[in-house]
């Protein structure tokens, strides 16, 4: 089994159809390929060469993997549910991972320049920047869905990272949003 890093979304479906072209695969997960048969080193660096073409990476870095696994958790947590008030960081990704968080905590902080606690925040406050800006929740319900306490806690965090209040955002002319994938 290999992984590879999506360093930008586009061609994603042309880079599913050149993974699927030279694999025969047993199992395909978000950033995961499990293959059938081994690989030989002449296919592999082909492959690594047609995913880099469409912004695809094969990682082989051990540390880099564990890395980019928790930083895939934290995005899709973050897109796909409503964390409620409830939502502790720490237990989701010791359970998911199946390790312990201080030292989740500790691989992540030494290897990027932002602590785990402070990346789930930014990505909270770019959810929220997308949800304001669809004009489908109101500022309760999308604090609700983003686990915070409260609308003032939602705007307080939100002002302290973009030093705007959710308001002021959304009626400046430059909604500056930066993708997932590049906090």
């Amino acid at each position: 089994m290999f992984e590879f890093q999506k360093l930008k979304y586009t061609n994603y479906y042309f880079s599913l159809q050149i993974l699927f072209h030279f694999l025969s695969r047993t199992q395909v997960t978000l950033g995961e390929v499990e293959t059938k048969n081994e690989i030989s080193d002449k296919e592999l660096q082909a492959l690594s060469l047609k995913l880099k073409s469409t912004g695809f990476e094969i990682l082989e870095d051990s540390t880099k993997k564990q890395i980019e696994k928790i930083k895939t958790l934290i995005i899709q947590i973050i897109s796909d549910e409503d964390l409620g008030d409830d939502f502790i960081l720490s237990e989701f990704l010791s359970s998911e991972l199946h390790k312990d968080y201080s030292s989740i905590s500790k691989l992540f902080s030494q290897n990027e320049n932002v602590t785990l606690e402070q990346y789930f925040i930014l990505q909270k406050i770019e959810k929220v920047k997308e949800l304001l800006l669809y004009k489908e929740l109101n500022l309760t319900e999308i604090s609700q869905k983003l686990g915070y306490k409260s609308v003032q806690h939602l705007s307080n965090q939100f002002k302290k990272i973009t030093g705007f209040s959710p308001t002021q955002f959304l009626n400046s002319k430059e909604k500056k949003r930066i993708a997932l994938d590049k906090i």
